[in-house]
């Protein structure tokens, strides 16, 4: 039986730094490096005045290759926060995704159907197919990718997790 302390979890990780060319790429070194994999990336600039970015990060291991992440990514020099969403208190993840479905007849009004059920967008459409937009955590994007598959599901796009931290905490 596996130690409880083994178990290896997915974690959001929230990373603050400077936004300059070649950040991104030390950071992803830094995972790539050591056989660390990335599940989700986002990135974008969150404070013009600062100039910085904020990457997000979901990646899975035990608590100590976890620790060990958090660590190497603070010792990198653009690095200005990193923080544990998963760990250090409540937070809020949100993904996008575009799902492109193919349908005529019953698959098409069944396809709308189940899009309003899960509050998607219908974004495009023509006479033979339909892009929806939704918007959600990421096991409701799943459900509805899978509600999709036999409806006629052509192609999907996803934008990666996007996360902060809930309260007036900033990471810093």
């Amino acid at each position: 039986m596996t130690p409880i302390n083994e178990i290896e979890n997915a974690h959001t990780i929230s990373v603050l730094v400077d936004n300059e060319p070649g950040v991104l790429a030390r950071v992803i070194g830094l995972f790539s490096g050591r056989g660390y994999n990335i599940e989700s990336l986002t990135v974008a600039e969150v404070d013009v005045a600062e100039n910085y970015s904020r990457i997000t990060i979901v990646t899975t291991g035990t608590p100590m290759i976890i620790e060990q992440i958090k660590a190497q990514l603070g010792r990198l020099v653009p690095v200005h926060g990193v923080s544990d969403l998963t760990v250090e208190g409540p937070h809020v993840e949100r993904e996008l995704a575009l799902v492109k479905v193919n349908g005529v007849g019953e698959k098409r009004v069944e396809s709308l159907r189940i899009a309003d059920i899960f509050r998607a967008r219908a974004v495009d459409s023509t006479n033979e197919s339909f892009i929806f937009e939704i918007v959600g955590d990421t096991g409701k994007l799943d459900a509805f990718i899978e509600l999709m598959r036999p409806l006629g599901l052509i192609d999907v796009s996803r934008t990666g997790i996007a996360a902060i931290s809930r309260g007036t905490g900033k990471l810093e």
